[in-house]
């Protein structure tokens, strides 16, 4: 579709993503339902994730490196027990061991470890590509190869519920941040394992997954709905981006 189309759709549009999807599978979904190709996203969320997507619509996808590297919020829940190789429920459990007598209290105090800047080393199971190829195409094939770790910042990582051996936490960090490896780590420090069981983004930058639209409401709406959705790019950076 020619970019100068003044009927063209134009700008931000928060999707509520379900379980089970790719986020290149909801750029697929917008792609077949607007019938044009200009379109992208700000941050992938894995298949077991849901939550906030902040889709780019038209030239909207110009500002994307500004609105991927905004922070994130997260809300979750781990197992503990139980390690496994994608360090979340997706993947083969690769160790068990038995749950200490953890209180809220021990949980909460160990938590606050993981807040601050650090260095996080992407997991096997990640769509980062190394010489071109995606880490978790290699992991498929049973390899494992070095990773340069990357810099985050966990702003906050907060404890909402314990009911062993399952937790519910919130998490704001920066992006890049690989959410089920916080737990991944968190389960070693720990001495029991632990994986993520249940994720869902629901923050990105001054977004948030409430005023998101779902994949089957959007297919409900018109063109002229869906225009009315989407945010303006102005709105969505602040000027020296544009």
């Amino acid at each position: 579709m020619n970019t100068t189309d003044p009927h063209q759709l134009e700008g931000v549009l928060l999707v509520d993503k379900p379980q089970g999807l790719t986020s290149h599978d909801v750029v697929a979904r917008l792609r077949h339902r607007l019938k044009m190709r200009q379109i992208g996203h700000a941050g992938t969320l894995d298949p077991l994730a849901t939550g906030l997507l902040v889709m780019l619509v038209g030239r909207a996808t110009k500002v994307s490196q500004y609105l991927m590297s905004v922070d994130k919020e997260y809300e979750g829940v781990f197992e503990l027990g139980k390690a496994t190789d994608s360090h979340d429920a997706d993947g083969e459990v690769t160790d068990t061991q038995p749950v200490p007598p953890l209180t809220e209290e021990q949980l909460r105090e160990i938590f606050k470890g993981f807040a601050g800047d650090q260095f996080q080393t992407p997991p096997m199971f990640s769509a980062k590509k190394v010489k071109g190829v995606p880490l978790y195409k290699l992991a498929r094939k049973g390899q494992e190869i070095e990773r340069e770790a990357r810099f985050i910042h966990v702003h906050a990582f907060e404890l909402l519920s314990l009911t062993l051996p399952t937790a519910a936490f919130r998490l704001k960090c920066s992006k890049g941040t690989y959410v089920r490896t916080i737990v991944h780590d968190l389960g070693k420090k720990l001495g029991c394992g632990a994986h993520l069981t249940v994720l869902r983004r629901t923050g990105s930058g001054q977004f948030r997954v409430a005023d998101a639209t779902t994949l089957e409401q959007l297919d409900a709406l018109s063109h002229a709905d869906i225009r009315r959705r989407l945010i303006p790019v102005y709105q969505a950076v602040p000027s020296h981006v544009l």
